[in-house]
């Protein structure tokens, strides 16, 4: 009974964290454009067309704040979002994009590797894994570029309606092993769809705990 209570103090807290205002405040093509290091942040990373959009979007319950395309690669440029002024919601260049120009694909991983090693005021990366497919090669690349910077992520698999639940279960328990041989990892995963609003309070639950803290 107390964690259930814990948990619903948690989840109430996300909600009402959430329920304020949230503004786009700049898009960074280069380090030099990144805003001061005066609040919290929280960044989402994941391969491009992973649903980092969507998921911000559902989290602040606005349709189009963070631009989403059917398109990978879309994003090239690090956005924030302020927060009811108190944390920066962190959107991050897709990466594992193939079709994108090779010079085009190391100076979007370039930005967001820099940024992920050397923001001191980056309390969690929110890692984005396609529930259809698992973790994928590059994506055990940036955990293991993580633990290296010592900046704890927290694994959020997204599209699980696209997924049967048996396929979805046995790929809940690969990530989870995968997770276990990661320093920085975060102990608990989350499972979530933007399209059915799918653990969107349990992401919400997470930031608005890091803040009390």
């Amino acid at each position: 009974m107390q964690d259930k209570a814990l948990h619903d103090v948690q989840v109430e807290a996300g909600r009402l964290l959430f329920s304020k205002n949230c503004t786009f405040l700049i898009g960074c093509a280069y380090l030099e454009q990144l805003p001061a290091h005066d609040k919290v942040e929280v960044a989402f990373a994941g391969r491009s067309n992973v649903g980092k959009s969507s998921l911000i979007n559902s989290l602040t319950h606005r349709r189009d704040l963070a631009r989403s395309s059917a398109t990978p690669g879309r994003t090239q440029q690090i956005n924030f979002f302020n927060l009811n002024d108190t944390v920066y919601l962190v959107d991050l260049p897709g990466y594992g994009y193939a079709k994108a120009p090779e010079k085009q694909v190391n100076q979007w991983n370039n930005l967001v590797f820099t940024y992920l090693k050397g923001r001191p005021t980056l309390r969690r990366v929110f890692l984005l894994v396609d529930s259809r497919h698992g973790v994928t090669k590059k994506d055990e690349e940036v955990m293991t570029m993580l633990d290296k910077a010592a900046v704890v992520f927290q694994v959020v698999m997204t599209k699980s309606d696209k997924v049967n639940k048996t396929e979805l279960a046995k790929n809940i328990r690969n990530v989870e092993m995968v997770m276990k041989k990661h320093t920085a990892a975060y102990p608990e995963l989350i499972v979530t769809s933007s399209q059915k609003n799918i653990g969107v309070e349990e992401v919400q639950a997470q930031i608005a705990t890091m803040l009390n803290d």
